[in-house]
């Protein structure tokens, strides 16, 4: 018989084949290493290119030099410290942040992931008019979080701790319906959240006549509008935010994903109108130095290379050349948050792109695959995508 350890514990053999990690993901048979721009690297060295960006996140493309030596350079300077004091990079980064997305009478909360921020929404609208109830639409994701996943159209991931009945569901998108809903509840509304674009919901927009109804019917009712931009947000879709496109103005804006490029930042942009009193919000980690450094990187590399612009014209060449794929159905989306299904005789066109031509891409279930690529995808690389789908479909 063996001796054991030291220490009691497995040998390093029996370790490396038990994960220490709760097991809550459904993995890709995938170990990336390394990234640059739109390619990533597995530890193979073989290259995918990433029409993901990691659900939305990688808005300036992997390892942008200039996102590295704008963290570099503030990690020789200061990490981090808390709200407890002045950072100037916060009020320059707020001050670039409402410039650049032209809300510039808009304040800036900072904290760390789009559940925190639509939690902090949410809770502000409370304490602005005194009320308690939400209305949220069918489709909608707005986090895992307490009151995120209570307002989220998704039971599955709803533990009983999280049941409550102050959260209304309407269809997205029935303007009809908007009306006789507020006359019976409008007077009990804290806000309604709504997406510009359903991100996991399948890409699915918010009509541009559907968002000013639910804008008059909120200003009527004195209820607060939040934009859910957390996806949809940060020129994905060719404008700042998507709810951009229907001419109306939100009361607070929610942010996350492409905000750092990978690093942790999230935030709320309130219009002048909402009342907030110290110690209404708070956060340890938000607004911290790297988060404002990244922030900023973000920022300037989309003015300088001009990616909303690129967005655009991007979004147009793949809905262009998509709507020439034999299996695409139900086409849809606008810049870069395109969308589409894929029929029930052909389930597998997301891994063949992964495995045949190594892309990255999402998907929502049942068949929707979605398309979010980093906002400075090349004219080059977006031919590379469509015409491994030329592929896939002259083989069906």
């Amino acid at each position: 018989m063996r001796n054991p350890s030291p220490s009691g514990s497995t040998s390093a053999s029996a370790q490396s084949s038990v994960s220490s990690l709760l097991d809550v993901y459904p993995l890709l048979d995938l170990t990336l290493e390394k990234g640059l721009g739109a390619v990533v690297t597995d530890a193979q060295g073989q290259e995918y290119l990433d029409f993901y960006g990691g659900h939305a996140v990688i808005s300036i493309g992997h390892q942008h030099p200039h996102w590295i030596e704008r963290l570099t350079r503030q990690m020789k300077q200061l990490s981090f410290y808390s709200n407890s004091v002045h950072l100037p990079i916060q009020e320059e980064f707020a001050r670039k942040l409402t410039n650049v997305a032209r809300k510039e009478k808009f304040r800036l909360f900072l904290c760390n992931s789009g559940a925190e921020a639509n939690e902090n929404a949410m809770k502000l609208a409370s304490f602005h008019t005194g009320r308690s109830e939400v209305l949220a639409f069918k489709g909608g994701f707005h986090g895992r979080t307490s009151l995120a996943v209570a307002v989220t159209d998704n039971p599955a991931i709803q533990a009983p701790i999280n049941s409550t009945d102050i959260v209304h569901r309407l269809p997205i998108n029935e303007t009809l319906a908007l009306r006789p809903f507020f006359e019976k509840y409008g007077e009990q509304l804290a806000c309604a959240i709504v997406e510009g674009i359903q991100g996991v919901g399948g890409i699915i927009e918010a009509d541009d006549s559907f968002l000013k109804e639910l804008r008059e019917l909120c200003d009527q009712y004195r209820v607060l509008l939040i934009a859910d931009s957390v996806q949809c947000g940060y020129g994905r879709s060719g404008h700042f935010f998507a709810h951009d496109q229907s001419g109306i103005s939100a009361d607070i804006y929610t942010m996350a994903k492409g905000m750092g490029n990978g690093f942790p930042v999230a935030g709320i942009l309130c219009s002048p109108a909402v009342r907030v009193e110290k110690g209404q919000l708070g956060t340890t980690f938000g607004g911290n130095p790297l988060a404002c450094a990244a922030g900023l990187a973000v920022l300037e590399v989309m003015e300088s290379e001009q990616l909303l612009q690129n967005a655009v014209e991007r979004g147009a060449q793949l809905l262009d050349g998509l709507s020439k794929i034999s299996f695409v159905e139900k086409l849809r989306g606008r810049g870069l948050m395109i969308g589409f299904d894929t029929p029930s005789v052909e389930p597998a066109v997301r891994m063949r792109l992964l495995k045949e031509h190594r892309i990255l891409t999402g998907f929502s279930k049942p068949n929707v695959i979605r398309l979010l690529p980093p906002l400075a995808i090349t004219e080059q690389e977006v031919d590379q995508f469509l015409n491994a789908c030329h592929q896939i479909a002259n083989g069906l």
